[in-house]
């Protein structure tokens, strides 16, 4: 403080001085006179006496520490990049959006794939009728997708010129109208900007707006999408139906190759066997060694009636036990046969020969499962073919619009204000931090 501090001489005859006390002197002067006339308790005292005057204080100037401010050129310099960056394009951009900008349309659509539900009882044998179709929300994301490609846009560009419809505006509107000479690629860019779709996977619903430059070309458009996306609907249908056909008729094919052969393996072994059914003449085999059986229980029970009545030596009692020797040697001998003995003129035994048979025997009855199988999945595929499984539910039906909706001049020309502004703020600050720098 004492380097900025300038104590300021001495005006000569003492002006400062005299100054402070005859300001003191004529403010006791006029308190006198407001006290006159009037009893005070100091008038009862005495007068006190006065104290020799103080020598005068010097009087200390300080500096002002900053100048009054004033315009500056780098002050006229920000105020004119102001103007030309942020109020110079606001106003064209305002011209543009009120003054040029032609009005836009929109027009809404909204629809949804949908499956039928139910089903004919030929479609409850053996569970084949999960085979008929698909997922309705798989459907919708294919027209979510098909709605944004270049194939529609071809398909509409045909039927509609869709170039002429929204180049109409140019070059009056040269910033939201398409230009003549627009190739595919370029309607494509145009379209999306145009065309905004949006789908909820959960419900499986697709929601369309359109815009145009009049209210009829926007539902015009709307209109053949909805078109465009029920064609693109039919021929998934259509390649669904023939595809479960084309595979219905291959399994059918198969099936009945596979029957062919197991009753050709089943005719080649009765052939060779010259047994129609095994199982058939083992129940004749069975037959005559349960007959052997019964007839060695009856040779049993009269051998022991004779040796109760007769003696040992009777030669009914004797013939008797022949006769029962000669039965078990025939029941082994039948017994022998049928476990390891060979069939005539086959060369094989008779288990071999029943689990050969009975081999043959599944093979056919599984193919001809399989055979029923495939004529029930055939029956179905053709009465799914015979009616559409799906179809293009529309819940909003392409609206005519009264007033314009875009483009949005309001929103547009507050963004570009905030941009512009946020721009040249950083400007402003990038110069300050170079000029502080420097």
């Amino acid at each position: 403080m004492t380097s900025k501090e300038n104590i300021a001489p001495k005006k000569p005859g003492g002006n400062a001085a005299p100054q402070a006390g005859g300001g003191k002197a004529q403010s006791g002067q006029g308190q006198t006179r407001k006290n006159e006339g009037q009893w005070t308790p100091q008038q009862g005292k005495a007068p006190q006496a006065q104290k020799p005057d103080s020598p005068p204080a010097s009087v200390i100037e300080i500096k002002p520490l900053a100048q009054p401010a004033s315009m500056k050129r780098r002050h006229w310099g920000i105020m004119f990049s102001f103007l030309v960056l942020v109020l110079a394009p606001l106003a064209a951009a305002a011209i543009y959006l009120w003054g040029v900008s032609s009005d836009q349309y929109v027009s809404r659509t909204g629809f949804t794939v949908r499956q039928e539900e139910g089903g004919s009882a030929t479609e409850l044998l053996g569970g084949l009728a999960q085979f008929a179709g698909g997922g309705g929300s798989s459907d919708s994301s294919i027209l979510y997708e098909f709605i944004q490609s270049q194939e529609i846009v071809e398909a509409i560009d045909d039927r509609l010129d869709l170039v002429a419809l929204y180049s109409e505006k140019w070059p009056e509107d040269p910033l939201f109208a398409l230009w003549p000479s627009a190739s595919i690629e370029d309607l494509l860019w145009y379209w999306r900007r145009l065309v905004r779709v949006s789908y909820d996977e959960g419900s499986g619903l697709v929601d369309v707006r359109v815009r145009g430059f009049s209210p009829e070309v926007a539902r015009r458009v709307a209109q053949e999408i909805v078109a465009e996306s029920q064609n693109m609907i039919n021929e998934i249908n259509a390649a669904a139906r023939d595809d479960l056909i084309r595979y219905a008729r291959a399994d059918l094919a198969e099936a009945v190759s596979r029957l062919k052969t197991a009753r050709q393996a089943l005719t080649e072994f009765r052939t060779r066997t010259q047994i129609v059914d095994p199982e058939a003449d083992i129940q004749g085999q069975m037959g005559v060694i349960n007959n052997l059986q019964q007839q060695l229980a009856e040779a049993l029970v009269e051998f022991d009636l004779l040796t109760g009545s007769s003696n040992p030596g009777d030669p009914r009692v004797t013939q008797a036990q022949r006769r029962i020797d000669v039965i078990r040697e025939r029941l082994a001998v039948e017994r022998q046969a049928f476990a390891r003995g060979e069939v005539a003129g086959i060369g094989a035994d008779y288990p071999t020969l029943i689990s050969e048979y009975e081999g043959l025997i599944v093979d056919r009855e599984y193919a001809e499962e399989a055979y029923r199988a495939a004529l029930a999945a055939l029956d179905i595929a053709r009465e799914k073919a015979s009616r559409q499984s799906r179809y293009l539910a529309t819940y909003i039906r392409p609206t005519l619009a009264q007033s314009s909706e875009y483009p949005q001049r309001l929103v547009m020309f507050g963004l570009a204000a905030l941009f512009l502004v946020m721009v040249w703020g950083i400007l402003v600050l990038v110069y300050y931090s170079i000029r502080d720098r420097g």
